[in-house]
Order: structure tokens, then sequence, then C-alpha cells
């Protein structure tokens, strides 16, 4: 996984906070997702695919930050 070691980390920040919240108007999708899993109607394969789409980088994040944590532990 040494290509997310080669991601910079402000760039990574960048990308998932955009992602999290876009698009920012009317709602942003992953609040509408939400209310379709809760109301049990999130059952579409577009609208799964769009929601691993918009958590992503925000998943690549937290891999990243963990192999930081690991390799400055082992130090």
């Amino acid at each position: 996984m040494r290509f997310i070691d080669d991601i910079p980390l402000p760039l990574l920040i960048a990308v998932a906070l955009l992602m999290l919240g876009a698009p920012f108007a009317p709602e942003p999708h992953l609040v509408e997702k939400a209310r379709m899993l809760a109301e049990g109607t999130l059952t579409r394969p577009i609208d799964i695919f769009d929601v691993f789409w918009h958590l992503l980088p925000a998943g690549l994040l937290a891999v990243k930050i963990a192999r930081m944590n690991r390799r400055n532990s082992e130090k």
C-alpha cells in the first residue's frame, strides 16, 4: 500500500473534506443517503456506489493516518 504513503496528507485531507460535503447545496449526498438508509430505501446500486464513492477519500485518509501512527510507534 505504498501508493497511500505517497499521497500528500494535506491533499488527502482536502479531498476527503470536499467529498464528504459534496454537493454543498441543497444538502450533501451523504446526508441524503443516511436518511435513505434509515428509511430503508437505499436499495438502488447507483445510490450504494455513491455512498462508497463519497466515503473513499475518508477511508484512504484513515488508512494513511493509521499507517503513519504505526510507523511512528515502531521508531
